[in-house]
């Protein structure tokens, strides 16, 4: 018969429990190979598995049993918390990076924009730039805005009233030597305007064509509309500006960081940006 003038056993594991006042539980990861009893006395085993919510402990006969995560064990007599692992330490402190291949800037409140601007000839080019730079774009404040065609650029140019910290950038399709493009770029710039542009026709060709399943863009003759005369040439239907939407939006699908465009183009965007942003106007 148990007297009632002592207590329950003290040596009993429920006896183990750590009173108020002790101190904080220390938290242990579940590393592999950490041995470990549950609190209750009743199963010591090395760590040998982990899922989300629970670890798998084997003893020294194979025996195996799941616990849940997190959960409170003795480690060495000590009262832990096991929790499950975090990141190995390099993927912790791997940076970000943005889609143009760039170190990702921590997050901020937004930036307001620059003065400076970078223009480019339509929809699709600045479509392209913001999917593949607009996070760059937006931590150093730089709007892009499209102008529908060059053939007013030298205007529009003296409009922005381009100055010291008002820098005007601008991205031409097909700027190559002798053609109209470059005539009307030259007429543009000046001190604060830099006016740079890529060898192809339209933007579209600027993404790498394996990217949509073609060897190379078809060859258009002159004096025919490039967009429908690819259209044509690779099967995709090319009748109404449906047509054309929907083709360019499959395009740009396939983009999704640097290494999907032609490098003529990546090395004029980076200039632009670079030229928008110099610290010597500002």
């Amino acid at each position: 018969m148990r007297s009632r003038q002592y207590g329950a056993d003290v040596l009993a594991a429920h006896a183990r429990r750590t009173r108020p006042g002790q101190g904080a539980v220390r938290q242990v990861e579940a590393e592999p190979g950490l041995v470990v009893e549950d609190f209750e006395g009743r199963f010591c085993g090395a760590v040998v598995a982990f899922e989300k919510d629970s670890v798998t402990l084997e003893d020294r006969h194979g025996r195996r049993r799941a616990f849940p995560l997190p959960g409170t064990f003795l480690l060495e007599g000590e009262r832990v918390t096991l929790v499950r692992p975090g990141p190995p330490p390099e993927a912790a402190a791997a940076p970000r990076r943005t889609a143009s291949g760039s170190v990702a800037a921590p997050q901020a409140r937004a930036r307001v924009a620059r003065a400076s601007r970078i223009y480019v000839e339509g929809k699709h080019d600045a479509e392209l730039v913001e999917k593949v730079w607009g996070d760059d774009l937006r931590d150093v404040g730089v709007v892009v805005e499209y102008l529908e065609g060059v053939d007013d650029l030298p205007a529009i140019a003296r409009a922005f009233q381009p100055g010291p910290g008002r820098r005007l950038g601008v991205l031409v399709d097909h700027l190559v030597g002798g053609s109209k493009e470059s005539r009307i770029a030259a007429a543009a710039r000046s001190g604060h305007v830099l006016v740079v542009g890529h060898p192809f026709i339209d933007i579209w060709a600027a993404v790498k064509p394996d990217r949509v399943g073609l060897t190379a863009w078809p060859d258009v003759p002159p004096g025919q509309p490039w967009k429908e005369g690819v259209l044509r040439r690779i099967g995709w239907p090319a009748r109404t500006p449906a047509d054309i939407a929907d083709a360019w939006r499959r395009i740009l699908r396939a983009v999704t960081s640097y290494a999907d465009l032609d490098p003529a183009l990546l090395g004029r965007v980076e200039e632009l940006i670079d030229f928008v942003t110099a610290p010597e106007d500002e």
